[in-house]
């Protein structure tokens, strides 16, 4: 046992150090047991080319609160981390890496090349962002860290894949995607981000093919896509139009003859009643195509620009198109109009780019069978959302999803296992590489060059991670279905529902009790976080100037479920001072201690009684904030209760004894001071782990780490509630004679008689001795009669007494009389210039309304200030 504390708490000499003993004595692991019960968390991974950012810091802090918790609890806690391969993000990043160094593409390298240098980034960089969490005291098991495309994960992907296609639940076919020609793959409809953007509706004017003069007007957004255009549909029961379905059309510029068709898509209210249909390249017209059996044909190649069915048009990127395209229409004079109009522009969440919906073959999972089961498990509560607010985010979404579109036009991923024939153009789809067509036996068979989307290894973590589909896996069997999972409300489309539906499907078992949801960190002005503003915080220059604990602090404290938190640094800084202030009381009570064992003594003061019946007290809130996922309020109350009540308060009522010469009494002081100080750092510790363990590493303990202690547990003995109140109403006397010598400047050396009226004498006699050194009382009188002659006394009330000091003993009465008076002119002086402006109708009719609300309440506060003023100087009188 250390023999002290240092001076002062260094965060960046303690906090490595107590990461290295943890890790190196295998503190984090999680290990199956059949005596516990297994709390199971799965971190959201992180993908490989990350770096921490105060989201991810977030997310972090949480789950490590809850798997602390849990850990104390006795459970056999499993927190399993790892990282995602990100696809796009991952591809990108070397593909950048290698143009700007060696000036080639990935297809100068070919597929086999260019993915050795993927995994050698991921080598070199993969676990930067994995060093960032363990210096945010992330207590994970990290010897089960897993990645995306590990073999026993990959092995999970194909087992599924195939599992699905089996069953008749991932197809292949040409259907409308969305397509980002930036990063030239397709997305999901969960990848695509709407952003409210001005644009325009251009009117066009398509000639009827033997009515001269005659037009049917439609109008468009996308005016480069009418060189696609197959059709023009009308509602079936549009009187203006009944006569034209069934003609055709003149595509201008093009010169195709088009049908006019009917379908009840059409909203006649709505513009003019008339909608160009380009199925290729929008999902609406795609459907309609199907019904009235019209052509898809595609006018953009993969990366936005018209290909070889634009005519004149080819080459030019579809911005570019679209300027020419209107140019040549009004001069043709069939562009009737141009109207502005704001809407909806779906954006790829990876790089910002418009999305394009084109026609492609891709591989889709068929969602309908999947969401059932899927809304059935959280409908009956057998996993809730944490607010119960984003269980209708996530019913709503999967009640209407769409079929989802797996493939993706890059290299790096899990490569799909389908291999097509190209003898009989059969499909392959096997969980191993085949030598020949399962169909004819041809060795001439092609693997699929597209890679599954990032998401769909993702939907699998929460079994795949444990050994599934191994479902003999020992982990899987103990630690599977995982208990809580931690995430932002920002993707429970991208992959909440997803490991849902997987984990129905796949295990027959949802993958989690409870789905914790957080919401975003945003700056000090509640602003998203983001390069382009420039305000991001990153949390490792905060951990590093500050300390982990307070960056983790500031990140609980008034944080609350699902809702967005605005972060300030100042609240670092005053975290880190509760630190210190932790610290300084840790060494206070060191100082003061011969005690070698820690352990309550036979006998209690009253202050023991009231201090023993707090820690109770708030043992029992925090546990029930813990376990109702309200860890904002827990942190609050464990603040509280170190700051006020620990060291504001029972430090202070201790010293009496510690300073006196009654040993008996040092030692029973010591004793309750070192249990409450124990009790306090278990409480304290998922929360601030670092400086607990080093206070308790130095205090009186047994067992080796404070992280693998049990969590507090209050004895019923404790909840001495009278003797609580009864000291209670001993330290509120103090805090009214503290306060009334504050307003009056009294300084702590001048002391003065204090009389208490009271019919709960035996209280403030016990508290006599707490009154004279707490209160700076020169003697304490308690009696139960008022006083007769109150002349000259000053007089405050509290719940259970009225006290009198005379006020001749606190200041000298002449000064204290002219500088409250001198002080009561200079206040009536400010209030009339106030009335006098709010009365001023110029005023109040021309300045802002918050700045004559501000004037208003300025004045309401100078009015109770005058009055406190006079009160004083009547008591004077």
């Amino acid at each position: 046992m250390k023999k002290e504390l240092p001076k002062v708490y260094e965060p960046q000499e303690v906090e490595g150090r107590i990461y290295e003993m943890w890790e190196k004595n295998g503190c984090f692991a999680g290990h199956r047991d059949p005596d516990k019960k297994p709390f199971t968390i799965v971190m959201p991974p992180p993908n490989v080319t990350g770096q921490l950012h105060m989201g991810h810091a977030m997310d972090c802090t949480l789950q490590d609160i809850l798997i602390r918790f849990k850990r104390m609890q006795g459970y056999a806690a499993l927190w399993v981390p790892g990282t995602d391969h990100a696809g796009i993000a991952t591809q990108i990043k070397v593909e950048e890496e290698l143009r700007k160094k060696e000036g080639l593409s990935r297809h100068d390298l070919g597929r086999e090349k260019f993915l050795e240098r993927v995994w050698d980034w991921k080598q070199q960089y993969g676990n930067r962002i994995v060093a960032q969490q363990k210096k945010m005291g992330a207590s994970c098991d990290w010897d089960r860290s897993r990645f995306t495309m590990d073999e026993g994960l990959s092995k999970a992907v194909r087992h599924v894949f195939v599992s699905l296609y089996k069953k008749g639940l991932i197809y292949k076919g040409s259907r409308i995607v969305n397509w980002c020609p930036h990063c030239v793959t397709a997305l999901s409809d969960a990848e695509v981000e709407y952003q409210d953007k001005p644009g325009h509706l251009w009117h066009l004017r398509y000639p009827i093919v033997g009515e001269e003069g005659r037009y049917v007007i439609v109008a468009t957004t996308r005016p480069e896509t009418m060189l696609g255009d197959t059709g023009v549909a009308v509602n079936p029961n549009d009187e203006r139009y009944k006569d034209l379905i069934g003609k055709k059309c003149l595509l201008p510029l093009v010169n195709r003859e088009i049908p006019i068709v009917a379908d009840e898509y059409v909203d006649m209210e709505f513009g003019t009643g008339c909608v160009k249909m380009t199925p290729a390249h929008d999902p609406n017209d795609f459907e309609v195509g199907l019904r009235c059996n019209l052509e898809s044909i595609r006018v953009l190649d993969d990366h936005g620009v018209v290909n070889e069915n634009g005519g004149k048009y080819q080459g030019l990127e579809r911005y570019e198109a679209r300027k020419a395209i209107v140019a040549d229409l009004d001069e043709l004079g069939l562009l009737e109009k141009i109207e502005d109009h704001q809407h909806n522009v779906g954006t790829c969440y990876r790089c910002g780019t418009d999305v394009e919906p084109i026609i492609s073959a891709q591989w889709f999972v068929k969602m309908g069978p999947l969401a059932e089961e899927a809304l059935r498990v959280v409908r009956d509560g057998e996993t809730k959302f944490v607010p119960e607010r984003f269980t209708k985010t996530y019913t709503n979404w999967m009640e209407n999803v769409h079929d989802w579109c797996i493939s993706r036009q890059l290299w790096w991923g899990h490569q799909i296992p389908a291999w097509t024939c190209s003898e009989c153009g059969h499909i392959t789809v096997s969980e191993t590489d085949p030598t020949e067509c399962e169909h004819c036996h041809s060795k001439h068979i092609t693997q699929e060059e597209d890679v599954l989307d990032t998401w769909f290894s993702s939907a699998l973590w929460p079994f795949s991670t444990l050994g599934w589909p191994d479902e003999n896996s020992e982990d899987f069997k103990y630690f599977y279905p995982t208990d809580v999972l931690v995430t932002g409300y920002d993707i429970i489309f991208f992959w909440v529902a997803r490991m849902i539906f997987s984990g129905c499907a796949h295990t027959g078992k949802t993958p989690f009790h409870t789905v914790f949801i957080h919401g975003l960190v945003r700056d000090d002005k509640g602003r998203k976080m983001s390069k382009s503003l420039g305000n991001g915080i990153d949390p490792l220059e905060m951990a590093e100037k500050y300390g982990a604990d307070a960056l983790r602090f500031n990140l609980i404290t008034g944080n609350s479920p699902g809702n967005d938190m605005r972060f300030y640094v100042e609240k670092c800084e005053a975290m880190r001072n509760f630190a210190n202030k932790i610290w300084n009381a840790s060494r206070f009570v060191m100082m003061n201690l011969t005690i070698t064992e820690n352990q309550l003594p036979d006998t209690l003061e009253p202050e023991d009684k009231w201090i023993l019946c707090r820690l109770g007290e708030v043992i029992g809130e925090v546990t029930e904030n813990m376990e109702a996922y309200e860890l904002g309020v827990a942190s609050a109350k464990v603040y509280d209760f170190i700051w006020s009540d620990y060291c504001d308060w029972y430090i202070e009522l201790t010293k009496a004894r510690l300073q006196g010469e009654d040993e008996a009494a040092k030692v029973q002081a010591q004793q309750v001071l070192v249990y409450v100080l124990t009790e306090t750092l278990k409480l304290l510790h998922p929360f601030m782990p670092f400086i607990t363990e080093e206070i308790w590493q130095a205090l009186p303990h047994q067992g080796d780490f404070l992280m693998l202690q049990s969590w507090p547990k209050a004895d019923p003995a404790w909840a001495d509630v009278k003797a609580k109140e009864s000291m209670e109403a001993v330290m509120d006397v103090i805090r009214a004679i503290r306060a009334r010598r504050s307003e009056m400047n009294v300084p702590p050396s001048k002391k003065a008689a204090l009389t208490i009226i009271t019919n709960e004498a035996d209280i403030f006699a016990s508290g006599e001795a707490h009154l004279k050194r707490l209160a700076w009382c020169s003697s304490v009188t308690v009696q139960k009669e008022d006083l007769t002659d109150t002349a000259g006394m000053v007089c405050d009330i509290t719940h259970m007494a009225k006290l009198y000091m005379p006020l001749a003993e606190l200041v000298d009465l002449a000064k204290e009389k002219a500088r409250l008076e001198k002080d009561l002119g200079k206040k009536k002086g400010e209030l009339k210039g106030l009335e006098g402006k709010l009365s001023n109708p110029g005023f109040l009719n021309k300045a802002p309304e918050h700045v004559v609300a501000a004037e208003k309440d300025r004045a309401e506060k100078l009015k109770v200030l005058i009055a406190k003023i006079e009160e004083q100087l009547s008591a004077m009188n």
